[in-house]
């Protein structure tokens, strides 16, 4: 489990295509201090699997589902990537409640600069929308953030100057793909209220 709170920014080393999935390499000075093998760590949002370890840079494999379901196909070598280390149980959830399984992507559709932060509005799945309220929390490519307005097929959501600085959404075009996992506490209520979703 995560929070969304972004420990740093990594950058991809290499990316190997297989058959079936890929194998990526990231260095992260942060993440790698004290990651070992089977250890978790969030890459833009996405739950993946220590394999290696070599000073800085650690090793995951990514599985088709992934690649389809997220942007990580779409990483290079030289790629920023947000990372965050699974959270003990001894920590404060500075965030919210992330599990790394992206539900889906969006697109940056534009983004408007304030004095002090930017608006920056997203497309958003139709199958995701009923999730996904204002003032309700959604994590953007690992960044847990708070939904300032929501309609049929968009959301928006408003970055401080450190979200801004720190994360890989403080340099997102529009027309950039992003990852979006929707708060699971929605997932859970729906099915239990409402008997649908697996």
């Amino acid at each position: 489990m995560f929070t969304g709170i972004v420990e740093e920014l990594g950058e991809v080393v290499a990316v190997e295509p297989q058959a079936d999935a890929a194998r990526l390499s990231v260095r992260g000075k942060v993440v790698t201090g004290d990651a070992g093998h089977g250890d978790s760590i969030a890459v833009n949002g996405v739950c993946l699997t220590v394999a290696d370890v070599e000073g800085d840079v650690f090793t995951a494999d990514v599985m088709k589902e992934t690649l389809d379901r997220s942007s990580l196909g779409a990483l290079e070598p030289g790629s920023r990537v947000n990372l965050e280390r699974a959270v003990r149980a001894d920590q404060r959830l500075g965030g919210h409640i992330v599990q790394g399984h992206v539900d889906g992507t969006g697109v940056v559709l534009s983004r408007e600069p304030g004095e002090h932060w930017e608006v920056v509005r997203l497309s958003l799945p139709a199958d995701l929308n009923r999730y996904v309220v204002e003032k309700g929390s959604i994590t953007v490519d690992g960044v847990s953030l708070t939904v300032v307005a929501v309609d049929a097929d968009s959301l928006a959501v408003s970055l401080i100057p450190t979200t801004l600085g720190l994360t890989t959404l403080g340099r997102k075009q529009p027309g950039e793909p992003v990852n979006l996992e929707v708060d699971v506490i929605a997932k859970y209520v729906e099915k239990l209220t409402l008997g649908t979703r697996a």
